[in-house]
């Protein structure tokens, strides 16, 4: 399903709209209030840096969940890697003509879990999905079946060698599923836009503090597109590179 978040510059220039409009709204209410320059009051600034301390708060927490995240998807991909380069070995042990087979086979799965990485568009994900689910029923289907012709310790390594490839294909998709919470998003753009209101409520004309309103707006949005980014798996600039499969890929097509 397609969120908001996973266009990072629609989240840069939607928040920063945003913010500057509920700065402008609190510009509005003092104005409307006739309050002198120099009238904010002790209250509303009190209450603004509590706000804002909330805020940098809610940010810090957010980014480390994208970087928990992103993290995640990046071990899961050295997994993948791992765990068909093994499987790869041990399909040794079979009968020759279905080993060969599995070589084959384990050399196109790896292909196209690069192609997962890599492919941004729906369409193509959704038949890389397919491919892929069609290539792990016939994996499972001829290392099962090798290893009940000839039942052993070592042909039930092999089975158990190709489980661990088809979990670490689940794993990965759970991690690439696992985002931050829509209900995250609302409150940190919630606590955001309403120290924005503060703000615009207790700002002065002066052009100084007119360039800390407009940095300050500039620099959240900027930490939502940052964090948008580094959450969004397919779109954006930060992605996880299969750089472990294409390595393992191009290994065995040396062999």
């Amino acid at each position: 399903m397609i969120r908001l978040t996973d266009f990072p510059a629609v989240v840069l220039i939607l928040s920063f709209l945003l913010l500057w409009a509920s700065g402008g709204l609190g510009a509005l209410l003092r104005r409307r209030k006739k309050l002198p320059d120099d009238a904010a009051g002790a209250d509303p600034g009190l209450i603004l840096g509590a706000s804002l301390t909330l805020l940098g708060l809610i940010i810090g927490f957010t980014f480390s969940m994208a970087i928990t995240r992103f993290e995640q998807r990046t071990n899961y991909e050295e997994a993948e890697a791992n765990a068909i380069g093994t499987e790869y070995v041990r399909v040794d042990v079979l009968p020759a003509p279905d080993a060969q087979r599995l070589r084959g086979l384990l050399a196109k799965y790896t292909q196209q879990r690069i192609l997962f990485y890599e492919i941004r568009e729906d369409q193509e994900l959704n038949r890389v999905n397919a491919d892929t689910a069609q290539l792990q029923a016939e994996l499972w289907t001829t290392v099962l079946r090798s290893a009940n012709l000839q039942p052993s310790p070592l042909t039930a390594l092999a089975v158990s060698g190709m489980n661990d490839v088809l979990n670490s294909q689940g794993y990965t998709q759970a991690a690439w599923w696992n985002r931050i919470p829509p209900s995250a998003w609302s409150l940190m753009l919630s606590i955001a836009l309403c120290c924005n209101l503060l703000i615009g409520f207790c700002i002065r004309r002066s052009g100084a503090e007119f360039m800390v309103f407009l940095v300050m707006t500039l620099i959240v949005s900027i930490s939502f597109f940052l964090i948008a980014d580094i959450d969004s798996p397919r779109r954006g600039i930060i992605h996880v590179r299969p750089l472990n499969l294409v390595s393992l890929s191009e290994s065995l097509h040396q062999q």
